[in-house]
C-alpha cells in the first residue's frame, strides 16, 4: 500500500495526515504517530480532510465527512466507532463508554484503544475524559485535549 502525506498547519501545529488514496488512514499531531514512508503529493482525501480541518479549526465545522479506514483490532476499531457518535462539544467518560459497547468492565481497555486511536481529532479520542471530569490522558498532550474540549465548547456557544 502506497500511503500518502500532508502536513497542514493547525491551532495544535502541523498536523500529519495520511491517506491510502481511498481514505484518511491517519491524523497526528505534532510529534506523534509511526516512522512510516509516506510520498508527498496530491491525493483527493488529503485535500478534503485539510479543507475540513480548516472549517473545524475555524469554528464552521462540527462533523467531518471523510472516507476513514483506520488500522486496527476489532476491539479498536469498536471503539473508535464509539467515539465518533460522541456529539461536538460533548463528552464521554472511558466508564460510559465501556458500558456503550457492552463492555462495562473494560474501562481501561476502552482506554487503551482510544489511546491507539490513528486518526485523531476526525475520531474524537479527545471527547473522552476521566469519570471525575478531568482531561485525563492523550496522545496529543493534555494541554492539546483542553484546547480542542475549550474549541468545541466556544463553538457551541456561539451558536446558542
Amino acid at each position: 500500500m502506497i500511503l500518502r502525506e500532508r502536513i497542514v498547519p493547525s491551532p495544535l501545529g502541523p498536523l500529519r495526515l495520511l491517506s491510502d488514496g481511498l481514505a484518511l488512514v491517519g491524523l497526528y499531531l505534532p510529534d506523534r504517530g509511526p516512522a512510516l514512508a509516506a510520498a508527498a503529493g496530491g491525493d483527493p482525501v488529503l485535500a478534503a480532510a485539510a479543507a475540513q480541518l480548516g472549517e473545524y479549526f475555524a469554528g464552521g465545522r462540527i462533523d467531518f465527512d471523510l472516507p476513514l479506514d483506520p488500522h486496527g483490532t476489532p476491539f479498536q476499531r469498536a471503539v473508535w466507532t464509539a467515539l465518533q457518535a460522541i456529539p461536538h462539544g460533548a463528552t464521554s467518560s472511558y466508564g460510559a463508554l465501556a458500558a456503550r459497547l457492552g463492555r462495562p468492565r473494560a474501562a481501561r481497555a476502552v482506554g487503551a484503544a482510544n489511546g491507539q486511536n490513528p486518526i485523531s481529532i476526525v475520531i474524537p479520542c479527545h471527547r473522552v475524559i476521566g469519570a471525575d471530569g478531568s482531561a485525563t490522558g492523550y496522545g496529543g498532550g493534555i494541554a492539546a485535549k483542553q484546547w480542542l474540549l475549550e474549541h468545541e465548547r466556544a463553538v457551541h456557544a456561539r451558536a446558542a
